[in-house]
């Protein structure tokens, strides 16, 4: 519980090697998580390898971490392998569809989080990449995905060589809700979000970036409406390719 509550995530880490041993037994633990009808769609790719690090780096906006961390892990969507065996076993699988792909991600979500928390439980520190979605056009090609393969995640991995503040985090009553749905009045917003308005280095970024509000910030630079549609479009061209979803 600790663990989890004091969590933080790690951008930089000591140049000492995670030996395979080590991450082996920690995804061997966390293919524990729970799977859809027990099938496991899901598949891991190790990269140790500089070069192809910096073949990644790209795929994720080259933040420092994808080549300083010592390793690097890209959790894939994965039902190739289950269809394969499949039709090795005379049966005629139908999983090139959006549920199966849906089915097969929620796997893989499941064991990232699995890794990820036995990870830091071990000592170890994690960053978790969203830009896997953004262009996993080029991871897929980076790393030969065949069809039925999509990346999902992608975590940084290595021995923590700093210790920064933790992340605000919402309170507990503007995400949970009682029996059913209970939407938000502007008197709620107000209050769920005064806490995240208020930090000093929330308001240094609103002032940085001459906006009038904190939400601006996301809005307007850091998630911008046509980045979202453009990177839709690319997420959607995969989906067809890799799932002959249309």
């Amino acid at each position: 519980m600790d663990t989890i509550k004091n969590r933080r995530t790690i951008r930089k880490y000591k140049q000492q090697d995670i030996p395979a041993e080590v991450l082996n037994q920690l995804l061997e633990e966390a293919f524990r998580a729970s799977t859809m009808g027990n099938m496991q769609l899901y598949s891991v790719v190790v990269t140790r390898s500089e070069e192809m690090k910096r073949k990644l780096a790209p795929a994720h906006f080259c933040q420092p971490m994808v080549t300083t961390a010592p390793v690097v892990l890209t959790f894939c969507a994965d039902f190739n392998r289950f269809s394969k065996w499949c039709r090795q076993r005379k049966a005629d699988p139908g999983y090139d569809n959006f549920l199966s792909f849906m089915n097969a991600a929620s796997d893989a979500l499941l064991v990232t989080q699995n890794f990820c928390t036995l990870a830091e439980a071990a000592g170890l520190g994690i960053c978790y990449l969203g830009t896997t979605i953004y262009n996993p056009d080029q991871i897929v090609d980076i790393l030969q995905l065949p069809e039925l393969v999509v990346p999902v995640a992608t975590i940084t991995v290595g021995y923590p060589d700093e210790c920064p503040a933790q992340t605000d985090r919402l309170p507990l009553e503007g995400i949970l809700h009682e029996e059913t749905y209970r939407d938000y009045s502007a008197e709620d917003i107000d209050r769920i979000y005064a806490v995240k308005e208020a930090l000093p280095e929330n308001k240094q970024f609103v002032e940085l970036n001459h906006t009038e509000t904190l939400a601006q910030i996301f809005t307007d630079i850091r998630y911008k409406k046509a980045d979202n549609e453009a990177m839709s479009e690319v997420l959607k061209e995969v989906l067809k390719k890799q799932f002959h979803i249309g």
